[in-house]
């Protein structure tokens, strides 16, 4: 298979869902003899609600400035699938996707059940790493933790970032059982890095720590060293402790030179993303948005207002997301996200008109996120509500990049 078969042929694993539970995916592991090429190689692996990207992306650099081959596992990704896979900030090339899914699709054809699309996709990734000999490496859970695929593989470090309510179809409608669920990926023995929680919450990732005879320690953004930071907002200083000590406690003499240049470089894009008067962030539930227009506050004004490109997904609060937005809203624009859970253009008027926003504030409707875009030219502008629009606006801006569109 060349790179598009390929990409097609793994899209199309997406039709067997998501299912959580590690058998299959350690099935798979083992059957490519990852175990046992994973051995000698330092994980540090990341969980919770939101900024578990940017942690990830901070402490990849981090380790590439120490010197050591990082590789960095991620998802969902923005424009490419190549995204989700890199090593030492490099994507995975097309070609070795192709070769490794041709053969992994070979192996696995008459499985039952099947391995599904983030199954393949991580194993692809382990792979990667091994072959590139990667002696670091990072990785975000897809959801959840406990029985996330991420958590077949054995970590050095846990991290988790701050909890809130998302995916409680899949991990419980309370911040307990989501915390239990996170708290998950924490390894006998081996240290534990948390961000603030909430004190249901905490407690039960203190209860989970002491169990697993873990250490744990809390973080939060006075940890962090005083220097700039490319990804901008106060919440991002708490991702940049907490990625600081879990890199440290892999590489315990971290000096503060080398966090000062590899936390002013980090590229993370649809992160308070600035591209002209286009700022894109992907902040797609309550705590995110709380967290997004705090720092277009601080960053670009008190009382400064924007045209707002939204879309959204099924499955998520959107009446709340909107409330939160609607004060620096100068005009909306709603835009289908490019997913099969995307809510349609009657979902998101019906949803904004029913938090009390009227006639006062303009309310336009786009094709996509290219005509939205082409509607606020003139204006500063912001794109928000979901990665996937995130995306595909990066990709609009980026003038018709190849936008590969995933459910997953």
């Amino acid at each position: 298979m060349n790179y598009e078969a390929a990409i097609e042929w793994l899209y199309g694993t997406q039709l067997f869902g998501i299912k959580l539970g590690l058998e299959n995916v350690r099935r798979l592991l083992s059957e490519l003899g990852l175990f046992d090429a994973l051995a000698g190689r330092r994980v540090i692996h990341v969980a919770g609600t939101n900024g578990k990207g940017s942690v990830c992306a901070m402490a990849d650099a981090l380790l590439r400035a120490t010197g050591k081959r990082s590789g960095l596992f991620t998802s969902p990704h923005l424009v490419t699938f190549r995204e989700r896979i890199r090593v030492n900030g490099e994507m995975m090339p097309e070609s070795e996707i192709a070769s490794s899914l041709s053969e992994i699709r070979e192996r696995i054809a008459d499985w039952d059940p099947h391995p599904t699309f983030f199954e393949i996709t991580l194993a692809l990734a382990i792979e990667h790493f091994c072959e590139r000999d990667c002696k670091a490496i990072v990785l975000e859970t897809g959801m959840g933790g406990r029985l996330d695929a991420t958590n077949a593989i054995d970590s050095d470090v846990a991290v988790i970032t701050p909890i809130g309510f998302d995916h409680t179809q899949w991990l419980g409608e309370t911040l307990a059982a989501i915390a239990g669920e996170k708290a998950g990926i924490i390894q006998p023995g081996h240290p534990v890095f948390s961000a603030t929680q909430p004190p249901e919450a905490a407690a039960v990732i203190e209860e989970e720590a002491a169990k697993r005879n873990a250490p744990l320690t809390w973080v939060n953004a006075t940890d962090a060293p005083e220097f700039p930071l490319s990804l901008k907002g106060p919440h991002q200083r708490a991702n940049a402790a907490l990625a600081t000590a879990a890199v440290r406690a892999l590489v315990p003499d971290l000096s503060a030179t080398t966090i000062a240049d590899a936390l002013a470089k980090v590229d993370w894009p649809a992160r308070f993303q600035r591209l002209g008067n286009v700022i894109i962030d992907g902040a797609h539930n309550t705590h995110a948005t709380e967290a997004l227009v705090r720092t277009w506050r601080d960053q670009v004004g008190e009382s400064e207002r924007a045209a707002i490109i939204f879309g959204g997904v099924s499955a998520k609060d959107t009446a709340a997301v909107m409330r939160l937005l609607a004060p620096i809203a100068s005009r909306w624009i709603l835009v289908k996200v490019a997913s099969q859970r995307g809510l349609s253009l009657d979902e998101l008027d019906t949803t904004l008109r029913s938090i009390g926003v009227d006639d006062d504030i303009p309310i336009n409707r786009a094709a996509n996120a290219a005509e939205a875009l082409h509607l606020a030219a003139d204006e500063r502008t912001l794109v928000t509500g979901s990665l996937y629009l995130a995306g595909e606006a990066l990709a609009a801006i980026r003038g018709g990049a190849p936008f590969e569109v995933s459910d997953q």
